[in-house]
């Protein structure tokens, strides 16, 4: 079976020794073809190899309804923290029932939803960005925790915490929360108030001290660099560990008034960096380590202007991948002025 390295797939066998234009043995007969395996193919320049037949399979198409449904719970729990959030301004507390009745729909549909890219894409929202990036936070923490092993028990409750996180800025001047310039070191003390306006507003609404903490720690750095408390690695609530990744990942991928969005590849390889003493690192290589091959068959638009697709991680430089574009490719690993743009939905 003769096939374009383009169309091999994980798992395929190669059927003969492969060469190169030149006559330089590549890859022995045999030979299981993952990622890096494929990816040399692509760097000798090989653009066939004959494959072993591969076993036929039946795909349900069930993908489409399954976004569909998401995307309707993802508009009912954005509307469902809004009434949160406006019950917690007004009374100083919620109703915890109405969080679970808004969080537990969601997170049946992401048990069936492996890739989160496509989740991310489909809530990349320019409106209600506080309700919108609590949703996300919530969602990202639910996974970061089941890639960590969690049970499901503890993936529910990280993933409650992680919605429930910036509850406290309904406490906060919306005029300083909105505001397009930069904020005066007074301003910026007020708006640090909201790790414990929303550590209150949850200690009197829920049985729960741990969601509390993560309200109160997310804005915590290993390094005893962040606030409140300017709390070190062991003191931080490993909930909040993960909440943090999740929050400083949809905060930088989310435009705001005074901050342009980053596409999402670039801030994966920021959050890597910030392992090194400001983020926990266990937490943050799960993070990426289960996230990149969600990007592989993503469209996206290079710096170059040309339109391609995410056809391979680079094993060597996970940040920079294989590119295809129409008949060629872009290996950005070599190519390093030319870089990705914006990530697309297939």
């Amino acid at each position: 079976m003769r096939v374009h390295v383009t169309d091999l797939k994980n798992g395929d066998y190669l059927r003969e020794d492969t060469f190169s234009s030149r006559g330089i043995h590549v890859l022995s007969k045999g030979t299981k073809l993952r990622g890096e395996e494929i990816f040399k193919l692509v760097q000798f320049g090989v653009d066939y190899v004959d494959i072993e037949a591969r076993e036929e399979l039946v795909i349900t198409p069930s993908k489409p309804l399954t976004i569909q449904n998401l995307t309707t719970n993802f508009d009912h729990m954005i509307e469902g923290f809004e009434s949160l959030y406006l019950e917690a301004l007004t009374k100083g507390r919620f109703n915890q029932t109405m969080v679970d009745d808004v969080l537990q729909p969601l997170l049946g549909s992401l048990d069936k939803q492996k890739d989160v890219v496509t989740l991310l894409l489909l809530l990349d929202r320019e409106d209600n960005y506080t309700y919108n990036h609590s949703l996300q936070v919530g969602m990202l923490s639910y996974y970061i925790a089941s890639w960590l092993g969690y049970t499901k028990k503890e993936c529910y409750d990280i993933s409650r915490a992680g919605y429930l996180i910036d509850i406290g800025k309904c406490q906060v001047s919306p005029e300083l929360l909105n505001k397009p310039g930069k904020l005066t070191a007074a301003e910026f003390n007020e708006v640090k108030r909201h790790t414990t306006y929303g550590y209150e507003i949850i200690r009197s609404s829920m049985d729960d001290r741990n969601t509390a903490l993560v309200a109160l720690q997310h804005h915590e750095r290993e390094d005893g660099s962040g606030y409140p408390d300017n709390l070190t690695k062991t003191e931080i609530h490993p909930y909040a560990q993960i909440a943090a990744i999740a929050d400083v990942y949809s905060a930088m991928t989310t435009p705001r008034i005074y901050q342009s969005k980053q596409e999402l590849i670039t801030v994966l390889r920021e959050i890597h960096n910030l392992s090194f003493g400001k983020l926990n690192a266990k937490s943050v290589h799960a993070f990426i380590q289960h996230l990149m091959p969600n990007f592989i068959g993503k469209r996206v638009l290079l710096s170059t202007g040309d339109m391609g697709v995410i056809i391979m991680n680079n094993p060597t430089d996970v940040f920079r991948p294989l590119v295809q574009i129409e008949n060629k490719f872009c290996d950005l690993s070599r190519e390093r002025h030319i870089a990705i743009v914006e990530i697309y939905m297939e």
